[in-house]
């Protein structure tokens, strides 16, 4: 018997270990993407994640010797969309379609925290703030989004 639950509740129990083997959601957890650049779910709660990346410019640097950029564009959008899920319903899904990134400090290696919560939650769009965070605690950049809920035959497929 496979038990469906809803995407908040899926992960609530994946993150306390008590998540049934036979266990499944609406989406796909932990992401494709999340599972090739090791980004962990730290904790979760309704239009909030937070996630955790061990960031490293030996691996994940751009020309300047530094974390790349769109490494931080990823974590953000992973952790804003991570959020997303928990406030959605059967028969939903979303797109982002805003992500507007500011870069603070560069980042050579460091365990880093990416925070999301809803800043508005509407209807069909909703905005998110996610601040990133070196292990240091030091604000390395700052995300601000904004979500589409699809429905419906917008949802098919997605």
């Amino acid at each position: 018997m496979n038990a469906r639950l809803p995407p908040l509740e899926f992960l609530q129990r994946q993150l306390d270990g008590s998540l049934p083997a036979d266990a499944a959601t609406t989406m796909q957890y932990p992401t494709a993407v999340s599972r090739l650049l090791g980004f962990r779910i730290a904790a979760i709660d309704a239009g909030f994640a937070q996630l955790e990346f061990e960031a490293d410019a030996e691996r994940h640097g751009n020309q300047q010797g530094t974390v790349h950029g769109g490494m931080l564009c990823e974590l953000a959008d992973a952790t804003i969309g991570t959020a997303h899920s928990t406030a959605i319903r059967d028969g939903e899904t979303f797109t982002s379609i805003e992500l507007k990134m500011n870069f603070f400090r560069p980042v050579w290696r460091s365990l880093l925290t990416a925070t999301a919560r809803q800043v508005q939650h509407g209807k069909t769009l909703t905005h998110y703030h996610c601040e990133i965070t070196r292990e240091d605690g030091k604000m390395v950049a700052l995300a601000t989004s904004t979500v589409m809920t699809l429905r419906g035959t917008s949802a098919t497929g997605r």
